[in-house]
């Protein structure tokens, strides 16, 4: 409601302006440095001040007398040296908080593709694919909230070097058929096989280099779809992928539509995108040099020339000399599909069902008699990876530009963030083994290629197991798969607010204490709140009291009890959730919304601890005080539970 009346300010003042000024300006909407100062500040006499050739002071207090006037504002006031503050009818604010219907947002023109999660399908996840995962789930749930269409992807580069390792693990070194590697899917934990067997592989290619060729020839063989390597990277790949999906579950984290880089390439993709880059010049063939019998772009088409991550000074190979192709390359494809510009679509058959009734889908290239939904053709495109992919994302883009769709190329955004390491003391709680160096570090990074880290799956139960420690002590007497339940949700919760909190380029040290933590800026601090507002209705009813009828409170009564400033103020905080979903979509910050879930939960505990709600003996504030209670309980369940993913417990 509270950006609604900016918005509201926004267009009164741009009109008045415009009809007695011809003063077509933006307007400016602050917020007071102090509350005494009035709910919002207008700088807009200073933008006027050389148009009327008059002092801003001057100018705000003409304003304040001529502007005519605005429902819902009690005062405009000139302040300072030319503000013009702005006060709220307050029994006007709340009766509209009371009485607004609960409606969907009107849904925005155009449909936005978030692609997140792309773990290679090589081994299970880690902790650093969680802050992706997170990340681009919260960021889906903001622009649903905000009214627009978007669609989940979920890309699995199951033709890329990373599957072919274990391949070559399981072909070449440990001497498995295909009938043996299904022999092993069908057992519980294959990705911690395949983690493990992934980092035995890249060992061995350290002390045997010339063994880079099985990778070459594994790479060739997947692209072309031949033999029995080809089906060991199917097999591999596809149960991978069901684990993951099986461990983003436990985040509450689904998809729309998993493509799949083998129908890049089988479908012809790629190849129509390769047509078009040489059609029109966007790559070209080396005849000689380091990048002899490769198909390059030049430098000059990115948006920062920057040095390759192959060492290419020059160029960014996009087609090997062997003829297979480059990630960036299929990524290219992909991304024009994603924008319809390629005139081609894959194949789809339902991948799963998850428990509340959404269909998955995954990219094929045989045609399924089932009819799957209008996937890509978006008009806005993110893609959630990390900064340390900034460079191909750039030449991703690069190649739209080339292909000279600029309007496809200024909407393709990389949603970036930094790595997420872990403290030391974490590590030792885990029991990854640290040298005394790294025991005095700040955060310790970890390496999936070297089989050093945390998987995503560990984590998880770590943290439900020490929830769940603290649940036990604190209800004994509930039953056991109720505090196991309760557990999970807190253990989800403080994961989640963890990787929310920061700023997307901030490296994380995750640390289970911190996260787990009742008290500060964490999860189960907020996930407590929650509880507590709920905690007051429970107490009614077992009383055997129903709410009072909130008709009573008339825009009078309200503004009776809403004179007092605590009451005032705790209701703009528990008001502005669509303040701060509009701040954080425009920063594409998610940490934004993490940060006012924390100060509605602390605005609640004061309201919770200073006023003992069902004790009220005045029967008007009594049923004043359970509205606000009511409104709070409103507020904390949607922006944890529906924009945030954060579960919200029975108790805690």
């Amino acid at each position: 409601m509270f950006h609604l009346i900016e918005q509201k300010l926004r267009q009164h003042f741009a009109a008045f302006l415009s009809s007695a000024y011809s003063n077509d300006a933006a307007i400016v909407v602050e917020q007071p440095k102090q509350s005494s100062f009035g709910e919002f500040a207008l700088p807009v006499a200073f933008s006027l001040a050389r148009q009327l050739r008059k002092a801003p002071r001057a100018i705000a207090e003409e304003l304040a007398s001529k502007i005519p006037a605005i429902e819902g504002v009690a005062a405009l006031e000139a302040a300072g040296n030319g503000y013009l503050n702005v006060r709220l009818d307050r029994g006007h604010y709340a009766s509209l908080l009371l009485h607004a219907a609960a409606s969907s947002q009107a849904q925005a023109p155009g449909k936005v593709i978030v692609e997140h999660t792309n773990i290679n399908p090589n081994k299970a996840a880690h902790i650093g694919h969680l802050r992706n995962s997170v990340l681009g789930d919260t960021f889906v749930r903001m622009l649903r909230a905000s009214g627009r269409q978007v669609e989940v992807q979920n890309y699995i580069d199951n033709t890329g070097v990373q599957v072919a390792d274990v391949v070559v693990g399981f072909h070449y070194l440990e001497k498995k058929s295909p009938a043996d590697v299904a022999a092993l899917i069908s057992q519980p934990r294959f990705d911690y096989y395949c983690w493990d067997l992934y980092a035995r592989t890249s060992q061995y290619y350290g002390s045997h280099p010339e063994a880079v060729q099985w990778r070459r020839d594994t790479l060739h063989s997947i692209e072309h779809g031949e033999g029995e390597i080809a089906e060991l990277a199917h097999m591999v790949a596809d149960a991978i992928v069901e684990c993951h999906l099986n461990t983003m579950l436990r985040l509450g984290i689904v998809y729309d539509v998993l493509p799949r880089e083998s129908e890049i390439l089988h479908l012809k993709f790629w190849a129509k995108a390769f047509d078009q880059l040489k059609e029109r010049q966007a790559i070209y063939f080396v005849e000689d040099g380091k990048n002899k019998g490769c198909w390059v772009m030049a430098a000059a088409h990115f948006r920062d020339a920057v040095t390759g991550d192959e060492g290419d000074d020059d160029a960014k190979v996009i087609v090997r000399s062997n003829g297979t192709v480059t990630y960036v390359g299929k990524d290219i494809a992909y991304q024009m599909w994603k924008f319809g510009l390629l005139g081609l679509d894959f194949h789809y058959k339902p991948l799963r069902a998850y428990p509340n009734g959404h269909q998955a889908w995954v990219a094929t290239d045989e045609a399924c008699d089932l009819p799957a939904p209008a996937f890509g053709r978006g008009s806005e495109v993110y893609n959630v990876i990390d900064s340390r992919q900034s460079y191909l994302q750039d030449v991703v883009v690069a190649g739209l530009r080339a292909l000279n769709y600029e309007q496809q190329a200024d909407r393709s955004i990389h949603f970036s963030y930094e790595m997420v390491a872990l403290s030391p003391r974490t590590c030792v709680e885990l029991g990854i083994p640290l040298s005394e160096e790294d025991k005095k570090r700040p955060y310790v990074e970890v390496s999936g290629r070297k089989g050093l880290g945390v998987k995503a799956d560990d984590l998880i139960d770590k943290l439900i197991e020490k929830a769940k420690a603290e649940v036990d002590s604190r209800h004994p007497g509930k039953a056991e798969d109720e505090r196991t339940r309760v557990a999970t949700q807190i253990a989800i919760g403080s994961l989640r607010y963890f990787l929310l909190k920061f700023t997307r380029n901030t490296v994380i040290a995750f640390d289970l204490q911190e996260a787990l933590s009742f008290e500060g800026e964490t999860g189960p601090y907020v996930q407590y709140a929650a509880v507590r507002a709920r905690n007051i209705l429970r107490k009614l009813a077992e009383r055997g009291e129903t709410l009072p009828d909130f008709s009573t409170l008339t825009p009078e009564v309200l503004r009776r009890q809403l004179a007092a400033e605590d009451f005032w103020q705790l209701l703009l905080a528990a008001s502005k959730s669509g303040a701060a979903l509009d701040s954080a979509l425009s920063a594409g910050e998610p940490s934004h919304m993490a940060r006012y879930a924390f100060q509605l939960a602390q605005a609640f505990n004061a309201f919770y601890h200073d006023y003992p709600i069902l004790a009220e003996e005045n029967p008007e504030k009594r049923t004043f005080l359970l509205w606000l209670a009511v409104y709070f309980k409103e507020q904390l369940d949607h922006t944890l539970e529906h924009t945030l993913g954060i579960p919200v417990p029975d108790y805690m």
